[in-house]
């Protein structure tokens, strides 16, 4: 049953309800029976055995539970140690991250109320929300959360406030007489109520039509717990790395034994072969390579909390880096989630106000002293003091030191009371000098409302803050003892208004005029604002209750306000730079199309006129779409089905999606995409939840600083990899070529082990840790499904794997054929030498080491003296000496040791000087 297309009477009939009475307490206890209790159902998540266990059953963990095998049966036991350590800490940090109990559910069910007042039976009953049935009547009052879904029923004034629900921003009037003949989005079913959402104002009364997971609260419960979570970019490109490791190490075994084996004469060499080979495997994987991993995520994410930035799953962090399209809710996430007053219209002048604060303040002061301003001035003056005077909203101060006002009440007339309070006009000074005596409350059929206030009776009655603005007050028309306001909708006040308010003076309303003042509101319109206009009348006495009807006709029209949720004034600069950085933003908002693509223009997601709705999606086919995602920025008008929609129909294109919110109706698609972005002051726990990052701040432009950080990350990962892998690989070549001219095995394993310890240690997490390049926000993101080996990786790898090889072997064999007995140690010493300067130059893929600098990362720095401080213990060291087969080194040697180095460094400069050509090309 669509309830909102069928009249009251229809619906008690359809649910069997008496909508004087309510039901009997037999048939709710069997209707509770039958649809079970009002609350939200958990599914059963994954047992933390599981957590573990999927923390354990990975690619890279197997290999490095192999290597540490092999490692005891090589007997170093320290590197065994390691190995564990380092596959202890991924599980811990892992098991940490996705352990965290799914409290979406527990958030989604926080927003439901304990007790509500129903009918039953004849007699108003306040029960526990739990038990509420299909059919119940519920009685609504100002500040209640509504229990359930139902079919408003009687509305005094009601309203609801939906935004967390639709991303309508402002609140709802509701009308029980409306019949809706066709499906309507959720948000604009006036007649209904929904689970979940806030009464601001009213009252009124409900019929229950849905309860627990049948709420549209329930339905996005239940999208929250279907949507799948999905490995990251990173995560899939280290499985494929750690696969190509496991079998490139099988190959090499089998490849180094073979060749040994040709020249060993006794059973021991064999052994020792067998023994290098095996060691030369443990080498061959970079077993620091998740750790550092790991730990690089970690300080990212710390990175990012002092940028306001909370990564709530570690893998995002890197995520944030690929991502190709940020998907932006609008309510509170684009805009500052409160209604504001961004234009004015008076007396044939428009005044639009941009930004909050003291800047409004200008605009309005000068627009009061422009030319004609002392008559302008005095109508600006009027039409603020009706705007705040006909209100129920009240002025507060912030609570935190230095702070400013903030509105309490219905966020429309909380927005004409800042309005005038940031003109220096304070509501609570208004209600003192100008008392109200009587009113005529608002109702959703006239659409307006109006009050009556007693005027001062001199002017040394007039309090000293208002001072100015009455000395300004036009002396063309005399002031009265009492004056009625009424503010509402523009054409139930031009049909009761008689004259126009122009530069201090009365003139008749003539048809020219109405036109004008048409004109102005439309144009207020259809850039998405809500428009209100201000009417006064003057009265020589207050009104019995028998005349207030009659308070209505005969008034003088003052001016209009248009009212929206305007923009946060740093959302265009971040918009800009994330198009900069080659990312596309795209609003998705349940918010009214016209509001929605008004706000997308002024910061910038959008040139076009153009924008889909959900009724336009509900007609596209799921490769329709595909298509029209790439072309439309703007989609509003959309459930929560609808934004999963088009999350899903984004990454079918091979892009990596953001999605941000704040809203319930977000949570869904924020569990959807690559990564899920919610605010952190204004947003609900069920979208924080839901998230894998939250801005403290709810700043847009902070995500941009934390899509910097992921690329920072993703880059310094791709350097390390790259480190790693082209020491690896000249360890590799070293021990293929060295039999192959006629040396015996080059290094011994103890020494093998040794050079993946210093090597894959310090300088590796050194390159964790690499300050961003100058172009990492001026270029697009890569590809999700680019190779970890892409853009040239391989190419390095085996070329730097081969440089340092042969100029390690040419060191090593002309040693070797000179009878130097430590030709091994000055080889073993030369390829760690090498591959720490090789450490120093992938810094950068690109620019040379000297444009970088040598003290830009100081962690580098020390790693590197580290690193050759341990090696030259090794081999100066007596007692290393025996454990390392080592002999020390001459003078001569160490020049050639520096030289090897300088020779490398050479190579790689040059390579990037190739590159540097091949882009200005």
């Amino acid at each position: 049953m669509d309830a909102s297309r069928l009249g009251a009477d229809d619906v008690l009939r359809h649910l069997a309800s008496d909508g004087a009475a309510g039901l009997g307490s037999s048939e709710a206890a069997a209707r509770l029976e039958k649809h079970g209790p009002n609350e939200l159902t958990e599914r059963v998540g994954r047992s933390r055995l599981a957590i573990v266990r999927e923390q354990l059953l990975n690619v890279m963990t197997f290999i490095l539970l192999a290597a540490a095998g092999l490692s005891v049966a090589l007997g170093d036991r320290i590197e065994a140690a390691v190995i564990l350590a380092i596959v202890a800490l991924n599980a811990i940090l892992g098991y940490t991250q996705e352990a965290r109990a799914e409290r979406s559910m527990a958030a989604l069910k926080r927003m439901s109320v304990p007790t509500v007042r129903v009918r039953r039976e004849g007699r108003v009953q306040e029960i526990s929300s739990r038990n509420l049935v299909p059919g119940d009547l519920v009685l609504l009052e100002t500040g209640n959360v509504v229990p359930a879904d139902g079919r408003v029923l009687e509305s005094v004034n009601l309203r609801a406030q939906e935004a967390a629900l639709t991303g309508e921003s402002e609140a709802v009037d509701k009308d029980e007489t409306l019949v809706f003949e066709a499906e309507r989005p959720l948000a604009e079913r006036r007649n209904m109520v929904y689970a979940g959402t806030v009464v601001p104002y009213g009252r009124g009364t409900m019929v229950v039509t849905a309860t627990g997971m049948s709420t549209e609260l329930g339905k996005i419960a239940g999208l929250i717990q279907s949507v799948d979570e999905e490995k990251t970019p990173l995560q899939k490109r280290l499985d494929r790395l750690g696969r190509g490791l496991a079998v490139a190490a099988g190959v090499l075994v089998a490849v180094v034994f073979l060749l040994g084996i040709r020249t060993a004469g006794t059973r021991e060499k064999v052994f020792e072969v067998l023994l290098t080979a095996v060691s030369l495997a443990v080498a061959a994987i970079p077993e620091a390579m998740t750790a550092v991993v790991t730990i690089a995520l970690s300080l990212g994410a710390q990175r990012m909390l002092r940028r306001r930035a909370l990564i709530r799953k570690l893998p995002a962090v890197e995520t944030l880096g690929s991502v190709s399209v940020i998907c932006s809710d609008k309510t509170g996430t684009l805009t500052q989630n409160r209604m504001t007053v961004t234009a004015i219209d008076i007396a044939n002048h428009r005044i639009d106000l941009v930004q909050r604060g003291d800047g409004r303040r200008l605009s309005l002061e000068r627009a009061a002293s422009a030319e004609g301003g002392a008559a302008l001035a005095s109508t600006l003056d009027l039409l603020l003091v009706g705007g705040a005077l006909c209100n129920d909203a009240i002025l507060a101060r912030e609570e935190k030191e230095g702070g400013g006002h903030h509105a309490v009440g219905d966020p429309t007339e909380g927005a004409l009371v800042l309005a005038a309070a940031e003109y220096g006009v304070r509501k609570d000074v208004l209600d003192k000098a100008l008392p109200r005596v009587a009113e005529l409350p608002f109702d959703s059929l006239r659409k307006r409302m109006t009050t009556v206030h007693r005027m001062p009776a001199a002017d040394a009655d007039v309090p000293a803050a208002l001072r100015p603005l009455w000395e300004r007050r036009s002396r063309a028309v005399e002031t009265p003892d009492f004056l009625a306001v009424t503010k509402g909708a523009i054409d139930g006040l031009l049909a009761g208004s008689g004259s126009l308010w122009v530069e201090g003076a009365l003139v008749p309303l003539d048809d020219d005029r109405r036109r004008r003042v048409m004109a102005a509101h439309d144009d207020l319109a259809k850039n998405g604002m809500r428009v209100l206009g201000v009417a006064v009348r003057a009265l020589d006495r207050p009104p019995t209750g028998a005349e207030l009807p009659g308070l209505e006709t005969d008034l003088t029209l003052v001016g209009l306000f248009g009212m929206l949720d305007p923009a946060r004034p740093e959302v265009a600069d971040a918009v800009a730079r994330c198009r900069a950085a080659g990312i596309r933003p795209v609003m998705i908002t349940g918010d009214h199309p016209l509001t929605a693509r008004h706000v997308a223009r002024q910061v910038g997601i959008t040139e076009s006129e153009e924008f889909l709705t959900g009724q336009d999606l509900d007609r596209l086919t799921d490769a329709e779409l595909r298509e029209r995602v790439s072309d439309v920025s703007v989609f509003a008008r959309v459930s929560p089905e609808h934004k999963i929609r088009l999350v899903t129909s984004l990454q079918g294109r091979g892009l990596v999606v953001a999605m941000t919110g704040d809203g319930v109706n977000d949570a869904p698609a924020l569990r959807k995409a690559d990564i899920g972005v919610a605010m952190g002051i204004t947003g609900t726990d069920v979208a924080r939840d839901a998230a894998n990052m939250v801005l403290l701040d709810d700043n847009f432009a902070t995500i941009m600083a934390a899509v910097e950080e992921g690329r920072r990350i993703y880059d310094n990962i791709r350097k390390f990899i790259t480190y790693l892998l082209s020491c690896n690989a000249s360890e590799i070549a070293v021990m293929l070529l060295g039999p192959l001219l006629g040396m015996p095995l080059p290094l011994l394993p103890l020494q093998i082990l040794w050079m993946n310890l210093v090597t894959d240690g310090l300088p590796a997490l050194a390159l964790g840790v690499e300050p961003a390049e100058g172009n990492v926000m001026k270029r697009p993101p890569f590809s999700s499904e680019e190779s970890i080996f892409g853009r040239g990786l391989v190419g390095f790898v085996a070329v730097m794997g081969i440089v340092m090889s042969l100029v390690s072997l040419g060191v090593g064999v002309f040693s070797f054929r000179a009878g130097d007995p430590a030709w091994q140690t000055l080889l073993f010493t030369t390829l760690i030498f090498t591959q720490v300067v090789l450490a120093l130059e992938v810094r950068s893929e690109r620019s040379s080491l000297f444009r970088v600098g040598l003290l830009t990362n100081p962690l580098m720095v020390v790693a590197f003296f580290s690193t050759v401080g341990l090696q030259l213990a090794v081999v100066y060291v007596p007692f290393l000496q025996k454990v390392f087969s080592t002999a020390p080194l001459g003078r001569r040697d160490l020049l050639v040791v520096v030289g090897s180095g300088l020779a490398v460094l050479a190579v790689v400069e040059a390579w990037k000087l190739v590159l540097r050509r091949k882009e200005r090309a």
